[in-house]
């Protein structure tokens, strides 16, 4: 695929640009940051023409507008969630009553998702959820608990995998709801602190939590097929905005290494120049992945080699800055969140890299199972 750059496309690229230097750092929170971008039509420009109060671009004005917004040092999307996953989901699988109702306001940036997947017993293990949703009526009720729920403290809405034929096992039986977080005494969520003093994802408790039926996307009990379509949509042109990050972190490293003298030692050196390396073949990668479909390991690939990565940056992070790494940059109490600078949170937040989004583990297991035709692990029946 080419992605050479038209007059077009670099023309839309400085609008991009622009725009961004113009708003970044003028938003209050992230909602409002939100509200902003969806104002300016930035979000879903990746969606097909619906309607829906996005802009449409090519594939390349995608990547553009994503490195651009890299760049920028523009805050942390609170409302991916809902613009990267569940809308081509619901783009995909959802019926016409469906994507009226809940696209708009997520191009507005009104609406706020989360996800409700991973529980307690069931992490890795996808088709062991165990949270159930009983019909009544024209409703569901669902009662469980999902944990590792990013952003949930925030969210208007959670996609929800739950268990509607009570005597289903593994991936049968299962349903993709579309749940509203506004229910007092229904739904509870309880913040996970993390090794970073922050707290961005969460216990969720469902307790009898109404569901309307028209909300299910896909016919009921086929929510693994909508479930496993959701997860190949984490991959695309944010792939290669997140390199730019790395490599804004890799820059760091290096400068520091230079300052402290860390780089004279030649093991150093060469740890560096293999960050370097490395973050090079996950952009051509990517750049050859990007747009693809039907490459049962691609995803896979990517998740190893970025996660991996990442994890040996902030351990080199720490190792060039030396004892003083261990020196907090403020006086801070157990009662109150801690401060960290950017080292020593970039070494302690990519401690989870390899774990959340699928862990390495898994990742392995479907390279083995869907690429490499290996025998299927065994798996107990739930």
């Amino acid at each position: 695929m080419d992605f050479g750059f038209t007059v077009e496309d670099e023309a839309f690229r400085v609008e991009a640009r622009d725009w961004l230097a113009g708003n970044v750092g003028r938003t209050r929170d992230r909602r409002t940051w939100e509200r902003a971008l969806g104002a300016a039509g930035w979000i879903g420009i990746g969606w097909p023409e619906g309607g829906y109060g996005n802009r449409t671009t090519t594939l390349t004005q995608q990547v553009a507008w994503a490195e651009e917004y890299a760049r920028s040092g523009a805050p942390p999307r609170s409302g991916h969630i809902g613009e990267n996953l569940l809308a081509p989901t619901l783009i995909g699988h959802g019926t016409a009553d469906q994507k009226s109702r809940f696209l708009p306001p997520i191009a507005a940036g009104d609406e706020l998702w989360c996800q409700g997947y991973s529980e307690p017993g069931a992490g890795s293990d996808l088709a062991g959820v165990r949270t159930a949703a009983v019909r009544e009526g024209a409703h569901y009720r669902v009662t469980g608990q999902k944990i590792w729920t990013s952003l949930a403290h925030e969210a208007d809405w959670c996609f929800v995998l739950a268990r509607t034929e009570p005597e289903s096992c593994r991936h049968h039986g299962l349903s993709f709801l579309l749940v509203p977080m506004d229910q007092p005494g229904r739904i509870e969520v309880r913040p996970i602190r993390q090794l970073t003093g922050t707290s961005d994802f969460n216990e969720v408790f469902f307790d009898g939590a109404h569901a309307r039926a028209e909300h299910v996307v896909g016919r009921a009990g086929e929510g693994w097929r909508v479930a496993m379509s959701l997860l190949g949509f984490e991959r695309g042109v944010s792939t290669l905005a997140q390199q730019i990050g790395f490599a804004r972190e890799l820059e760091r490293v290096v400068r520091t290494a230079v300052e402290t003298g860390a780089a004279d030692d030649p093991v150093v050196r060469d740890s560096l120049v293999r960050q370097w390396a490395e973050l090079r073949v996950m952009r051509w990668n990517a750049l050859r992945t990007l747009g693809g479909s039907g490459d049962a390991g691609a995803p896979s690939v990517a998740k190893l080699l970025w996660a991996g990565w990442h994890q040996r940056l902030g351990e080199l992070a720490v190792r060039v800055r030396g004892a003083a790494v261990g020196v907090g940059p403020a006086d801070w109490s157990p009662s109150a969140p801690y401060e960290l600078d950017a080292d020593q949170h970039l070494f302690l937040f990519s401690r989870a890299d390899t774990i959340y989004g699928g862990s390495d583990q898994v990742q392995r297991t479907i390279i083995a199972e869907r690429v490499l035709g290996l025998p299927k692990e065994p798996k107990g029946v739930v």
